[in-house]
């Protein structure tokens, strides 16, 4: 068993290494050109793709607003702040500058993925309407390709657990309320422990782990409509509380602001280290934000396909928010308060979110409680999200009613993954992880074309448009059949 889990540890690292690194951000940065920089020039018709409201519940299940917060709350998770404290440990201040372009060219993988997974929608097992890459691969290019709709699927369903997440909001818990004395002292602690053949800390990360999967149950339970509202709620008010944090370090180091600002774009260029210490700070900013905002992975699809919006471009603009959120927005703000706060010109030893927790304690009032609070939303927003990924993935594969059984063994995990050590764990979700990129990213170019056709029409149609004719009003569906 040993041997076995290294090879997947090994093959995991290696697969979700440089070489998704260059899947996502090669292939997204072609898609960025052959779509004629549509992240940037379309992203006042993205604004404004908000308030458009259309379809009804034969199309889907949930509005295009609450398909972005829910996308949103499964990618705004701890690599938004331990990931980023991460990468400027290992690239320094320039990394953020690379993460800008990773986002840039995020924002214009998650066009296509948002268009697409409304122009090829599908059916579950019991009629409803679905999204997400395995049904846009099957209707694009037929039941040929079923095979590798199903190697997604499969994917997903492991590659979407939250294992990380789950052991990582549990460890933060523990360290923030706890103390090893206040650990050895608690009778109670002390005995559950023993009930269960362990010490104290475990039996304290059981009950932490306890309670995430009954506030997961409670709401993933209720379907996809119970995780939208929730995300809708949930996203604006963790994201809210965390910019008011980190405008209070910016007012209070105000004077430092420029320094910090000129340090990036100065760093990211650097060439007092060679080209290939350039290169190396490029990529780690780029991986970083890759990793964060999930573009090209997949997942996305499956938010957005049940979106009741049944005009694929104007998704699409909606979908590509996402990476201008969380990579751009929220790693910013995560940085901008980090370096304001830590010297990064020697910092040591690597540190994630032990880091953050340290800067915004000392720093902002009652900031570590904060902080904590911060965490935990955006650690549960993730679990709420990824849920619905991978129990579609399963609906997919076995059918809906099998499908709620992998519901309850996901909300079972998240207790298992809250004690045990994850190393092997990680591992094995990071390879499925990886592994869903390759057929969504290889979809993503082939259908590239037909994402600009349809790009091209729409903007054409939208700017000839009359007021009593809106382009949304005479819109043709490509989900109405199945191309070979």
């Amino acid at each position: 068993m040993e041997t076995i889990g290294n090879f997947i540890v090994t093959l995991a690292d290696f697969l979700g290494g440089y070489p998704l690194f260059f899947l996502l951000i090669g292939g997204g940065l072609y898609l960025f050109i052959r779509s004629g920089a549509v992240s940037l020039r379309r992203l006042p018709a993205a604004v404004k793709a908000l308030r458009v409201k259309s379809g009804d519940e034969k199309t889907g299940q949930i509005s295009s607003v609450q398909a972005l917060a829910s996308a949103i709350a499964a990618t705004v998770g701890l690599g938004n702040i331990a990931g980023v404290a991460i990468a400027l440990t290992v690239g320094g201040p320039g990394a953020i500058f690379w993460m800008w372009i990773s986002a840039l060219i995020g924002m214009c993988t998650k066009y296509h993925e948002g268009t697409l997974s409304v122009m090829y929608k599908g059916t579950d097992s019991e009629g409803r309407t679905r999204g997400g890459m395995m049904y846009i691969i099957e209707r694009a290019f037929g039941p040929r390709w079923r095979f590798a709709a199903m190697f997604f699927a499969f994917a997903g369903m492991f590659g979407t657990l939250c294992i990380l997440n789950a052991n990582q909001l549990t460890q933060a818990v523990v360290s923030a309320t706890t103390t090893p004395d206040y650990l050895a002292q608690s009778e109670f602690l002390n005995m559950l422990g023993s009930l269960v053949g362990s010490g104290p800390e475990t039996a304290l990360r059981l009950i932490i782990g306890l309670t995430i999967a009954i506030v997961v149950a409670v709401v993933v339970l209720n379907g996809v409509k119970r995780i939208a509202r929730v995300a809708s709620v949930l996203v604006p008010f963790m994201v809210a509380v965390y910019f008011v944090m980190v405008l209070y370090i910016i007012i209070t180091h105000f004077e430092r602001v420029p320094t910090v600002i000129a340090m990036i774009f100065e760093e990211a260029f650097n060439l007092r280290a060679g080209i290939g210490a350039l290169a190396g700070i490029a990529l780690i900013g780029a991986r970083r934000a890759a990793l964060v905002n999930e573009a090209g992975i997949g997942t996305a699809s499956i938010m957005h396909g049940q979106s009741k919006n049944t005009e694929p471009v104007r998704e699409g603009l909606v979908a590509m928010l996402a990476p201008a959120f969380d990579s751009g927005f929220v790693c910013t703000c995560t940085a901008m308060a980090l370096l304001l706060c830590v010297d990064f010109t020697n910092p040591g030893e690597i540190r994630g979110l032990d880091m953050c927790m340290e800067a915004f304690g000392k720093n902002v009032p009652f900031g570590s409680t904060l902080l904590l609070i911060v965490v935990a939303s955006f650690a549960l927003s993730s679990m709420f999200s990824y849920s619905y990924y991978g129990t579609s993935c399963a609906s997919y594969l076995f059918g809906e009613k099998r499908a709620r059984l992998y519901t309850w063994l996901y909300i079972l995990s998240l207790v298992v993954f809250a004690v045990i050590p994850v190393g092997v764990a990680v591992g094995f979700t990071d390879l499925f992880y990886a592994l869903m990129a390759i057929p969504s990213m290889a979809t993503l170019l082939i259908l590239g074309g037909r994402v600009r056709a349809a790009t091209k029409e729409y903007f054409s149609r939208t700017k000839n448009s009359t007021g009593q004719n809106s382009p949304d009003q005479n819109t043709t569906n490509p989900n109405s059949h199945t191309e070979q």
